[in-house]
Parts: C-alpha cells; sequence; structure tokens
C-alpha cells in the first residue's frame, strides 16, 4: 500500500469511527432510557389488591388512640406472618372500634421482622409511608396483599406499587425506600419484641404483661377493671 492509499485508508477509519460513535451513544442512552421506564414501570404491572377499609381513630404515626389511655398495647406483628394477616382484618377492627375509639386503649403497632427478608423491606416501606402521615394504610396494603413468605409479595416493585396506588410523593418514598433508611430502626424494633418476651406473632404488650391473640381482649377487660 503506497504513502496515498494508506492516508485515504487512515481517512476511511477516521470517518467511520467518528460516524459509529454518535451511533454508540445513542444506543447507550435508549438502553439507560429503557431500563428506567422499565424499571418504574414494574410497579404499574403489579396486581394490587385493595384493604378494606379500617379506622384507626386518632392515628399518629404508628400509634392510634389517646397516648393517656388507662390501657397500652404495644401490638408485635411480622408484615408475612399469615396469622397477623387475619388478625389485622378481622379482630383489629374490633380492638379499634370498642377500645381505641372509646379512649381507653392506646395502640401502638410495631414490625416484629424475624420471618425473612420481605419481613424487613415491608417494615422499612412502612416506614417511609410514615414519612407521609399514611402508616396505618400502607400497613392494611400490605396485610391485605400477604401471598406466602419470602415468595416475592413484598419484593420492591410491589412495595413502590401499594405506594403509587396510596398516591404517596414517588420521590420521596423511593428516596426512602432505596437507600434503607429505616434498617436500624426495625432492627431496634426486633430487638424489643424480642426482649418483651415474643417468640412469635402476633404477640400483645398490655401495660407491660405479654399475651397471645386469644388472651388480648381479656387482659385488656382486666387492666380496665382492675382484676
Amino acid at each position: 500500500m503506497n504513502k496515498r492509499e494508506s492516508k485515504k485508508e487512515r481517512r476511511r477509519k477516521n470517518n467511520l469511527f467518528q460516524w459509529l460513535v454518535p451511533v454508540i451513544l445513542f444506543a447507550v442512552i435508549i438502553v439507560v432510557i429503557g431500563g428506567v421506564i422499565v424499571y418504574n414501570s414494574q410497579a404499574t404491572k403489579v396486581k394490587v389488591v385493595e384493604p378494606q377499609t379500617i379506622s384507626h381513630p386518632n392515628a399518629k404515626d404508628t400509634g392510634a388512640g389517646d397516648p393517656n389511655a388507662k390501657v397500652k398495647v404495644f401490638v408485635f406483628e411480622d408484615f408475612q406472618c399469615p396469622n397477623c394477616g387475619v388478625y389485622s382484618m378481622q379482630l383489629e377492627p374490633i380492638i379499634m372500634q370498642n377500645y381505641v375509639a372509646t379512649g381507653k386503649v392506646y395502640y401502638q403497632f410495631v414490625p416484629f421482622s424475624f420471618i425473612g427478608p420481605e419481613s424487613v423491606a415491608a417494615a422499612e416501606a412502612s416506614y417511609c409511608a410514615n414519612e407521609q402521615g399514611k402508616f396505618w394504610e400502607y400497613h392494611d396494603y400490605i396485610f391485605a396483599n400477604q401471598n406466602g413468605e419470602n415468595q416475592g409479595a413484598f419484593n420492591n416493585p410491589t412495595l413502590v406499587a401499594f405506594a403509587e396506588k396510596m398516591g404517596l410523593n414517588m420521590a420521596s418514598f423511593n428516596d426512602c425506600l432505596s437507600t434503607n433508611k429505616y434498617s436500624q430502626k426495625v432492627k431496634d424494633d426486633k430487638a424489643f419484641a424480642v426482649q418483651s418476651g415474643a417468640t412469635g406473632s402476633p404477640y400483645f404488650l398490655v401495660n407491660s404483661k405479654l399475651v397471645g391473640q386469644n388472651e388480648l381482649i381479656p387482659a385488656i377487660e382486666s387492666e380496665l377493671t382492675g382484676k
């Protein structure tokens, strides 16, 4: 190859390189944007069960009722626990109506996340919802959408879908969830439940007395009457 042909070949390669660079950059941008769109659309494709409407009187943060009530109940539940799901949908509304709404009981939920990673993720997400004053609504969505333990029911797209369904500020919620902002809080909650004597869920600390679900109402009545 002579000097002229060599120069011509270099010019051809340079022109080809100049043409390929923007094409490659454009392709990369398309892939990145596509990934973001797919990620963000995952939540909208998740099938979400609407929970029944449950009243939580004087709700603030993870508590409900009058903080000065004669009886204080700490509720230890794992968001993946099937028995907790049944309790929250069936008995909890009765407790709310008969004891919390009447000012007799102050009721505070404590996530006891011992079943697995999805329990922890759901608990952290509930605290992210709490930042926007929506803890109890999010709590109800979680329990209404239980579907097996550590089977993907509470993966990230699903937890995001609950928030979207509730109309939360998604930028704030996603930032909170993705940074595991409440990781330590969830660990502390678990430690509190264990220190209180809980060995499973649901368990209830009624004025420092630990009881199971079947003993909850008798324990509340006993504390109210002083018997």
